[in-house]
């Protein structure tokens, strides 16, 4: 009998110091879930949105939002800009898990200082942190798939990219890359020889976040508008501009459509501050310059 208690208290120890030393495990990070922006007109964000992309709106979840617009059940989020003077429109990113819990803990294991979880009033659960640029990214559980109508003038029903400008590549990789595992899709850049972009997969999916490379140390809003970008995904270009054309839109100045240098035909608009919103193909038409691609295209 002291043997076998001997024995138990033996593998209690065990089990409980193999559970402290072994690692923690990275839950999934499926996609975007939202990108949110400020503004200094929310009227001409409503024509944009609703208007032009025809998108359907909905009462804003997080705090100091004003409003939202349903791509899916994913949306880009607007809410009143503190300070007009500021040279950039982007508040945060978002990407969805299916375990906000143990990301948490994931990143504790890592060292990372990461803020208590709360609730919004959608019941999905978040934490904020801050990649190594500063850049505030969010991590989402959603308490339920949302229930969105269908929305027959609506451009696009996903959201497959958000970017935004980077100036330290090493340091981001380190934290999206070796830190959550995002894995590369494409890179590429105006020139020959050059990456001025640089496309991250989610590890658990193929929505992508592209570092906007090579930018001035201190953008003004201009240009920071056209690289804090959010891209709508659509399969078919023509479609999607005569859509957009019905709905009262004209291609004029940078807004038209070109393929790119990644192969996919894109066009631009911009919402009232100067942030862009392109509409991109899912997949390429015609061979890219630079790289191949190395991950799944996104589907609808």
């Amino acid at each position: 009998m002291k043997k076998l208690a001997s024995l138990a208290v033996f593998l209690s120890i065990a089990f409980s110091t193999f559970s402290q030393s072994a690692p923690v495990k990275r839950p999934p990070i499926l996609g975007i879930d939202h990108v949110s922006f400020y503004t200094t007109d929310m009227d001409g964000v409503r024509k944009l949105y609703s208007g032009v992309l025809g998108l359907a709106s909905a009462a804003a979840v997080e705090p100091g939002g004003t409003e939202r617009f349903m791509v899916g059940e994913q949306w880009a989020g607007y809410s009143v800009a503190p300070d007009p003077k500021a040279t950039d429109r982007m508040d945060h990113v978002a990407f969805a898990t299916d375990n906000i819990v143990a990301l948490r803990q994931y990143l504790m294991a890592k060292s990372m200082k990461v803020p208590e979880i709360q609730e919004r009033s959608d019941h999905s659960l978040s934490f904020p942190v801050n990649d190594p640029e500063g850049n505030r990214v969010e991590f989402v559980e959603r308490a339920k798939r949302e229930t969105v109508p269908v929305v027959p003038t609506a451009v696009s029903r996903r959201m497959i990219h958000t970017g935004f400008i980077v100036h330290d590549r090493n340091a981001e990789d380190r934290f999206y890359r070796d830190l959550l595992g995002f894995r590369l899709y494409w890179h590429g850049g105006m020139q020959p020889g050059t990456t001025d972009w640089v496309a991250m997969q989610v590890p658990d999916g193929t929505d992508w976040l592209e570092y906007m490379l090579n930018q001035p140390e201190h953008s003004d809003l201009q240009n920071t508008g056209v690289m804090n970008h959010i891209s709508l995904g659509v399969k078919d270009m023509k479609k999607a501009q005569a859509m957009l054309e019905s709905h009262g839109w004209k291609a004029h100045g940078d807004e038209g459509s070109e393929i790119g240098k990644d192969g996919k035909w894109q066009l631009d608009v911009f919402d009232p501050d100067g942030s862009r919103v392109e509409l991109m193909e899912f997949k390429p038409v015609e061979k890219p310059c630079c790289a191949d691609f190395t991950g799944p295209h996104p589907t609808e």
